[in-house]
């Protein structure tokens, strides 16, 4: 399901925070890697529904200012300085 307004525009989640959809063959990979989000980040409950052929997708609403040790750091590292532009293969 997209978040979208009535005129189409997509709806973008609260500052600080990130919508995240998990499509896997299996029921256990899905949460399984959704485990992997909630160690790193404060995350909402997970919504399951189904994928197509007998897929599982999963969406969770994760809060990335409230980030656990391992992920505070990365995020930290991974930031653009300011004023950075961007690689020779990435979209400006």
């Amino acid at each position: 399901m997209d978040s979208t307004d009535s005129t189409g525009n997509e709806i973008l989640p609260p500052l600080g925070t990130a919508e995240v959809r998990i499509v896997a063959a299996s029921p256990e990979t899905a949460r399984a890697v959704a485990e992997v989000l909630r160690r790193c980040f404060a995350s909402t409950e997970q919504r399951s529904y189904p994928a197509s052929e007998s897929g599982t997708r999963l969406h969770l609403t994760v809060d990335t200012d409230s980030v656990a040790g391992p992920a505070r750091s990365w995020l930290t590292t991974s930031r653009p300085l300011f004023g950075s532009s961007p690689h020779s293969d990435e979209v400006s």
